[in-house]
């Protein structure tokens, strides 16, 4: 698997089914509150897609730090993610958000959470070193770095918002804020779980994180 240098390959990987995914799940979350679960990542590794399974098992919620981050700052999000999302359903309130930017933008809709149900916050830098240490539970998402790349692009392209050339030019562009902020946050590093992006099969392949070992 191709890597960034100062990202440990996951090796160790085993293969578990849903019933023994939903368990390992449940292990992490707390039995008398709302779970929260922080799903990093590389783009184009395939958080959006392990976010939205572990939702469905745990009948939770998913919220897109892309979302949160839209036209407002690649990186510089935390902040509005706390307080418009994590502080209000922490308080067993049910969300309805409008970031700062959606207004000035005329953007429709909000992001929904409704009140005791488990949230998965998916997105690069979701497990951040300000934010992992709310997080029940927080997931590294580890792919090959030409097959997420193949993938990223393929699905600006088929959102269609972008040309093929665009999408090239904004990947290059994300990735520039990308590298040296995942270089230098590592989340890797205090995950309690990862998930290979790129299975051999249907089945999900984890490995246990460093908080575990």
């Amino acid at each position: 698997m191709e890597l960034h240098a100062e990202e440990p390959d996951g090796a160790r990987w085993r293969a578990v089914d849903d019933g023994a995914l939903l368990a390992l799940l449940r292990q992490w979350l707390p039995v008398d509150r709302p779970g929260l679960v922080l799903v990093d990542g590389r783009s184009g590794s395939g958080k959006s897609t392990f976010a939205a399974h572990a939702a469905d098992l745990l009948e939770g919620c998913v919220v897109s730090t892309d979302d949160i981050a839209w036209n407002h700052a690649m990186f510089e999000w935390t902040d509005v993610l706390l307080a418009g999302v994590l502080q209000p359903w922490r308080r067993g309130e049910a969300v309805k958000f409008r970031p700062p930017a959606w207004e000035s933008h005329d953007r429709e809709g909000s992001i929904a959470v409704e009140s005791g149900v488990s949230m998965i916050v998916e997105g690069v830098g979701a497990a951040r070193a300000g934010l992992a240490g709310l997080a029940d539970l927080a997931v590294w998402v580890q792919s090959d770095l030409s097959l997420a790349r193949t993938r990223g692009l393929a699905r600006d392209v088929s959102q269609g918002t972008r040309t093929p050339a665009e999408a090239e030019a904004f990947w290059g562009e994300w990735m520039m804020k990308e590298e040296p902020f995942l270089a230098a946050d590592r989340p890797w590093e205090r995950v309690h779980l990862w998930v290979l992006g790129t299975p051999p099969d249907g089945q999900t392949w984890i490995r246990d994180g460093v908080t575990t070992q």
